[in-house]
């Protein structure tokens, strides 16, 4: 496939997630059954994972669909040189929050490689649906992509998961070129001037899928002195989430941990705040830090880069931040870990493995 039949391929599934996600506002009569097909897969992946809630898939399928249109395809790979061997890509995909995978998905097909996935069983049911989907739009993705349950005989590999099974990862695929990714989390750091508005929409960097992505706000560094009232006030919109039984359960139980530890921390009935050097909060947690001069925050970037995966600031002009409600909404080039994923998939085509 060319460059631009892919770009015409991925577009018209661009086109499909915007009719989805956007269904409330109408849809063409000849376009409902496909609705109702898509709309069905998404119960299904809720019935598998209750924290796949339909707002939260609609969510991650509006953002792909401003994403997938043939401008910015095409402004993306015309960055590189989209030629090359074809290689086999094993991907063990991550499964936290909905679409994770899809970058590498895009990724490895664009840039004319197999995909060869074994899906998160937290997200078993839309993979194959949208990759099915693909292949409708164009069958000529179905030599392409492969599901499976144990990845063996590829030529590299794409795997997420925990600390733990990286280092699992990192042995089984030693003698193979492979991208590892490990645990990440992202800080926020605010001066006291934001507006009620500016941190209404930091509650959305904490809040978008109930926390649990990399891209998620799990740290708040504030200036010396800072009182939270204004912070509390302004994510008050976001109560919902502790009608979801699952973070209700983790935010009760991390209440009653502090209690019964007799630590000091202050809450709003479903969010926590903790003072805490760590850079990984739990789940209904947010750890924060004091800090009196700036560029000891800066330092700490500087330090623990390797564990964070955005940055969400407005004062911030020194280093590469993300505006306040954009963390859950990466553009095409902004990559997991700052790995430009796509350079290295052309790398290997080029090279000689």
């Amino acid at each position: 496939m060319t460059s631009q039949e892919q770009i015409s391929a991925w577009s018209r599934l661009g086109s499909i997630f915007s009719l989805v996600s956007n269904r409330q506002k109408g849809f063409a009569d000849n376009n409902k059954q496909l609705v109702e097909s898509f709309d069905r897969a998404i119960d299904r992946a809720y019935y598998e994972n209750r924290w796949f809630t339909k707002d939260e898939i609609y969510f991650a399928l509006n953002n792909w669909s401003k994403l997938l249109n043939k401008q910015n395809l095409e402004q993306w790979v015309s960055e590189y040189s989209l030629t090359g061997k074809s290689m086999k890509i094993g991907v063990v995909q991550a499964g936290n929050i909905p679409l994770v995978w899809f970058h590498d998905f895009l990724s490895v097909l664009i840039s004319g490689h197999s995909y060869i996935g074994k899906a998160s069983n937290k997200d078993a049911v839309l993979p194959r649906f949208i990759s099915d989907l693909l292949i409708q739009l164009d069958g000529r993705f179905g030599d392409k992509i492969l599901w499976v349950e144990r990845i063996k005989e590829v030529d590299a590999i794409i795997a997420t998961g925990s600390n733990n099974s990286s280092r699992y990862f990192e042995y089984y695929f030693k003698n193979i070129p492979h991208i590892i990714r490990k645990n990440r989390g992202s800080w926020a750091i605010i001066d006291g001037t934001e507006s009620a508005e500016e941190l209404k929409l930091l509650g959305e960097d904490i809040f978008r899928y109930y926390g649990l992505g990399c891209r998620n706000i799990s740290k708040i560094f504030v200036p010396d002195g800072y009182r939270f009232d204004p912070f509390f006030q302004a994510i008050e919109p976001y109560n919902y989430v502790y009608n979801n039984n699952k973070y209700a359960n983790n935010y009760d139980y991390n209440q009653s941990i502090y209690l019964m530890n007799q630590e000091s921390f202050l809450q709003n009935g479903f969010l926590m705040l903790k003072e805490n050097i760590g850079h990984h909060s739990p789940l209904s947690v947010i750890f924060y830090e004091h800090y009196s001069r700036i560029e000891t925050v800066l330092e700490r970037i500087n330090i623990e880069s390797s564990n964070i995966q955005c940055v969400v600031s407005h004062f911030l002009p020194d280093i590469e931040t993300v505006a306040f409600g954009n963390a859950q909404s990466p553009s095409l080039k902004e990559y997991a870990d700052g790995i430009d994923i796509l350079d290295w998939l052309i790398n290997l085509s080029n090279s000689d493995v």
